[in-house]
């Protein structure tokens, strides 16, 4: 173990192989959900490697056969939420610095973005100088699903998507799969799984540009973009009430069943969700949107329907959530604008003072 890193635990595996520094998140039976601990050790592990000359590329993935990571450890943010604790918010400070840390780290850090990644694995990858999917990538942003808006720098990702791709993902927290990730912005290269240790084995002695070159192959088809014209259309109107109204209205089968979907989330997640990927596309900066999303994540923490929407879909797992409000129309103002005022323990503080 290398001198600097914290004590070895074992969720997250840091070694070195060749010229890369290589991460890989290991909590396979939780899908790789990131702890504190975890965040803490990967922050570590990047700052010792910026100093090392010799380390020229970084690599991150995740132990077992269905994914990269499926977002943060919610349920400890669930009894975090439910006990009014002070643990989700040091948290979300540790995670956020990483994510803006992983976007200007000085060495190649390269994302092997195969199976589930969602939400705090999106945060881990989607930064990246290198973004690789497999056939078997499936990408998400779900938080509207459990009273959360889109964090670790999702609402800048989603904003600067093309056209109202990122504001239909943002609302819905529909994964998709490699072709429309890379659509979408949140991924470069698609690399077949099974060439990924031929891949990683390569860059220990290959700079990361012309390694990926010789495995990257085109995606099978998406989906998203043959979607566009309803989706543009629908998704630009000024309120979530209208969108859904188009949705509804445009006479695509899609398009409805879409709407169904969005109505099944958090009402004052999907208006809070809505303001904050519009705010974002007039930000310059990640840094600037992950402290947002601070923002935005600690005033959901105080909210009924965090507490709620984890317990219906993975305490209790009856996927029948009773959101408080339950109607859009029942949102007001002063709710939304709660997600964009300064938390009681103040702000993360990475952009300029708003």
């Amino acid at each position: 173990m290398n001198a600097g890193l914290p004590k070895e635990d074992e969720t997250v595996l840091v070694r070195r192989e060749g010229r890369v520094g290589r991460l890989t998140l290991n909590r396979p039976r939780a899908l790789n959900a990131l702890t504190h601990e975890m965040v803490l050790r990967i922050d570590a592990a990047l700052t010792e490697w910026a100093r090392d000359p010799s380390l020229r590329t970084v690599v991150i993935d995740g132990a077992g056969e269905r994914g990269l990571c499926a977002g943060g450890d919610i349920r400890a943010i669930y009894e975090d939420a439910r006990t009014g604790g002070a643990a989700s918010p040091a948290f979300w400070r540790d995670e956020y610095r990483l994510n803006a840390r992983i976007a200007r780290c000085a060495k190649p850090y390269v994302a092997f973005m195969d199976g589930i990644v969602m939400g705090g694995g999106v945060g881990v990858s989607a930064h990246g100088d290198v973004r690789i999917v497999t056939e078997r990538s499936r990408v998400a942003m779900p938080e509207t699903g459990i009273g959360l808006v889109p964090d670790v720098g999702g609402t800048y990702l989603l904003s600067r998507s093309p056209g109202e791709l990122g504001t239909h993902l943002a609302l819905t927290g529909a994964s998709v799969g490699a072709a429309d990730a890379m659509l979408c912005g949140l991924a470069d290269h698609f690399v077949r799984s099974g060439q990924l240790p031929a891949l990683a084995a390569e860059l220990a002695s290959t700079d990361a540009p012309v390694a990926v070159r010789r495995h990257a192959t085109p995606p099978p088809e998406g989906e998203l973009a043959a979607d566009r014209e309803w989706i543009d259309v629908c998704y630009a109107a000024d309120s979530v009430e209208e969108i859904v109204d188009r949705l509804f209205a445009s006479g695509h089968h899609a398009a409805k069943q879409t709407a169904e979907t969005i109505l099944t989330k958090s009402p004052t997640a999907l208006k809070a969700t809505l303001a904050a990927v519009r705010r974002a596309r007039g930000l310059e900066t990640l840094e600037e949107a992950l402290d947002a999303e601070y923002r935005a994540s600690c005033a959901a923490l105080r909210t009924p329907d965090l507490v709620e929407g984890i317990r219906a879909q993975v305490i209790d797992k009856d996927r029948t959530p009773r959101w408080s409000p339950g109607d859009l129309s029942l949102v007001t103002a002063a709710e939304v604008t709660r997600f964009s005022t300064v938390p009681p323990g103040g702000d993360l503080g990475l952009g300029p003072t708003p």
